[in-house]
């Protein structure tokens, strides 16, 4: 476990830019803590229908009892801490949502995203080996953070596209040939999101379909890597 978690503050550390954080962690925060669906959550991406309460995406239903604890205290939380075993369906409905675990992102001082750990039903809850283990990750992921938004803004204009961190994973998955419900149900956002998020990255790129979006997002890293 030591060991896994160290490859993991290892791949943090050599991260160079926002975009890199999921697919620099993709199977390791699943193999370490067990978990079939994770996402790291930074506010500045979600358009205001994807808010929940203030300040924290809509990782499940309304009034997340899980989230509101991170956003009062910038701790991370699971489920079983918070609520009686079984409560949280009370809560989320999902089938992938059977035992949840939230940590905080946290840059001067305030909340700027989350860390979100989901296990299927049939697995075991969080503990507090668990917990121990999201707040060391959530330290290193907020120092990171917090160094790489400290840097010039003359680098944001070498980044590899105009899209947002976000949308660049919706890129990633429509590459992989997911369609927009199989996109919505993996980064735990709706359908009609996926869409309008479709619909803004077409704009940006100006093209008009999946294929052509792809072909050009990969045509821009080329160049990008050119200059750098």
């Amino acid at each position: 476990m030591v060991n896994s978690l160290h490859a993991v503050f290892h791949a943090i550390a050599n991260v160079q830019n926002e975009q890199e954080f999921r697919l620099a962690l993709t199977d390791k925060i699943s193999d370490h803590f067990g978990v079939q669906n994770w996402g790291i959550y930074l506010l500045d991406e979600q358009p205001t229908a994807e808010i929940d309460v203030p300040g924290i995406p809509a990782v499940c239903l309304e009034s997340n009892p899980v989230g509101r604890y991170v956003v009062e205290r910038h701790a991370p939380a699971h489920e079983q801490l918070l609520l009686s075993p079984g409560d949280w369906k009370h809560f989320c409905s999902r089938h992938d949502h059977e035992h949840v675990m939230t940590g905080p992102i946290v840059c001067d001082g305030r909340l700027i995203g989350t860390l979100n750990l989901a296990r299927d039903k049939g697995n075991p809850p969080f503990n507090g080996n668990d917990l121990a283990d999201l707040s060391a990750l959530c330290i290193h992921l907020s120092a990171k953070m917090a160094t790489l938004r400290a840097q010039p803004k003359i680098s944001n204009s070498l980044l590899v596209s105009p899209l947002t961190t976000r949308e660049l994973e919706i890129a990633e998955l429509v590459a992989q040939g997911l369609t927009n419900a199989e996109i919505g149900e993996r980064l735990w956002i709706t359908q009609n999101s996926v869409k309008q998020a479709l619909k803004r990255m077409f704009r940006k790129l100006k093209v008009s379909a999946r294929a052509e979006m792809v072909a050009k997002l990969q045509d821009i890293q080329v160049s990008s890597r050119i200059i750098l």
